[in-house]
């Protein structure tokens, strides 16, 4: 009896870990199968964030469930419900917050062995060996084949095409005078790219997966977040090489993801915002310490905005209900904000309106823009779109404001053009019906628009903004974003900072 008893566990015993295996051997099937192109096959991210508990922690296992089945707002991940079944899913969301067996290190000793130096700065020219106006030069990320071009913002025409690292994110960033840009990829790749002589001339691996970078007023140095590991890195904006790694820990003592880092110039400081601790970080580039002052904030900040003094923070969680106005003179609140849904502060712009400032945010989940008074900090007006969006923009030489309606499913290919004057809708376009339309910039005399079609074998659309008629297309690769270095580099009330 014992005998059969025995054999019987062991029989049991056997089919369990046979099952755990085919479910093991499951889940990570369909984890490669619908995760790792966008994620990485290690979970380390790629395109999409990490996906560890390390960087979960606000994202309850339900919200997981549901955003693997029907997809997560202000993202471009879709919904797999339609292809697994509930159990498969609960099993991904099982596994993604699994730790893994070890966590891979990426500090002082990783980074500096990353370097590369391809060129030495001092070595090449310091004219554009190209005709065309330097400062009217957009720099034009192609995320469909991971090449960047750089354009001819008077002729609409290539001057350069290159190829890129992996999924770059967070928008380039220009020296003060225009003739460098800095691209940051999702795999942490940190890239300088010397526009007057068309070459790269460094390279460092800042983290593993990272959210973006800031250039210093004085273009000095490079500062980079990153989601993973939790860290702030400090580089030298003439080699990209190390300065320092800063943890992000917040006060709590938790380790913490960046949101986003940005150059505030006028205050002559990077400004930080951890995404998984109640903190904005002011640290100044002046300072040779580089030391770093705690701001506690009411909720977490996905997002935020300044105002053309760089006085005023405005941030919002990507949960929350209110936005929050920051005063960084003396770090403390001084306003909420009526900001519903997803408002998507990042690519939030500023103009006159009645004689007060006003700055105006799309919106990731609901089809409106939200005017808000500077001044007042109150809610001027909502604006009715036909989606929600993800990009806005405007130039100070145009009466219109446009933005996309990017994260909705049945009017993606509608871009929405405002009259800053009357804050009414004047005209809705759709460039390539069918097709996704995102990203305006303008020219640096705000003469022309330019606008992506965000597909693989996608386009840039060039429009007369006055007559608001298509005057050009240029075939491109899911041209995720243009940035003109005339309006970056001026800080144009029309762009993102």
């Amino acid at each position: 009896m014992m005998r059969k008893t025995l054999y019987a566990c062991i029989s049991v015993a056997g089919l369990l870990f046979a099952f755990e295996a085919a479910a093991g051997q499951s889940v990570n099937k369909n984890y490669a199968d619908f995760c790792a192109e966008c994620h990485g096959a290690d979970r380390l991210g790629g395109s999409g964030t990490a996906l560890l508990p390390e960087n979960l922690s606000r994202l309850k296992r339900p919200d997981a469930f549901k955003a693997i089945a029907e997809g997560r707002n202000a993202s471009q991940m879709p919904g797999f419900a339609d292809k697994l079944a509930k159990d498969e899913i609960q099993a991904l969301v099982d596994f993604v917050y699994t730790p893994l067996p070890e966590m891979p290190v990426w500090g002082t000793k990783e980074i500096n062995a990353s370097h590369i130096q391809h060129v030495q700065t001092g070595s090449l020219p310091g004219k554009p060996v190209f005709s065309a106006d330097p400062l009217n030069l957009f720099v034009v990320v192609e995320v469909g084949d991971h090449h960047a071009t750089i354009l001819d913002g008077d002729k609409f025409e290539p001057v350069y095409r290159f190829k890129t690292r992996f999924a770059l994110h967070g928008g380039p960033k220009f020296t003060p005078d225009g003739r460098f840009v800095y691209f940051a990829s999702r795999d942490g790749w940190i890239s300088k790219f010397d526009i007057y002589n068309l070459k790269v001339v460094a390279e460092t691996r800042a983290g593993i997966n990272t959210r973006n970078l800031a250039v210093s007023g004085d273009g000095k140095t490079v500062l980079v977040g990153n989601y993973l590991p939790h860290s702030l890195v400090l580089l030298n904006a003439e080699d990209l090489s190390l300065i320092e790694v800063i943890p992000t820990v917040g006060q709590d003592g938790k380790s913490s993801r960046v949101s986003a880092v940005y150059q505030a110039g006028p205050r002559g400081s990077f400004v930080a915002a951890l995404k998984d601790a109640k903190e904005v970080w002011e640290i100044p580039y002046g300072d040779k310490d580089f030391p770093v002052r705690r701001i506690a904030v009411d909720n977490y900040l996905d997002d935020f905005f300044f105002d053309l003094s760089y006085r005023h923070l405005i941030g919002a969680a990507r949960d929350g209900k209110k936005g929050q106005v920051i005063d960084l003179d003396s770090g403390k609140k001084v306003s909420e904000l009526d900001l519903p849904g997803m408002p998507h502060l990042g690519s939030g712009i500023t103009w006159e309106y009645q004689g007060h400032p006003v700055m105006a945010t799309p919106n990731l989940k609901e089809p409106l823009v939200s005017v808000i008074d500077m001044t007042t900090w109150q809610t001027v007006k909502q604006i009715k779109t036909p989606g929600a969006g993800f990009f806005m923009r405007s130039h100070e030489n145009t009466p219109y404001a446009w933005t996309d309606s990017f994260n909705s499913k049945d009017s993606l290919d509608v871009m929405t053009i405002i009259d800053k004057r009357t804050l009414e809708v004047v005209k809705t376009l759709r460039p390539m019906p069918g097709k996704t339309a995102a990203h305006v910039e303008f020219t640096r005399d705000g003469k022309y628009v330019l606008i992506s079609i965000w597909e693989d074998d996608g386009a840039l659309l060039v429009y007369d903004a006055a007559t608001l008629e298509e005057i050009k297309r240029l075939p491109m690769s899911k041209p995720s974003g243009k940035y003109n270095v005339y309006n970056k580099i001026t800080r144009s009330a029309g762009t993102s900072h």
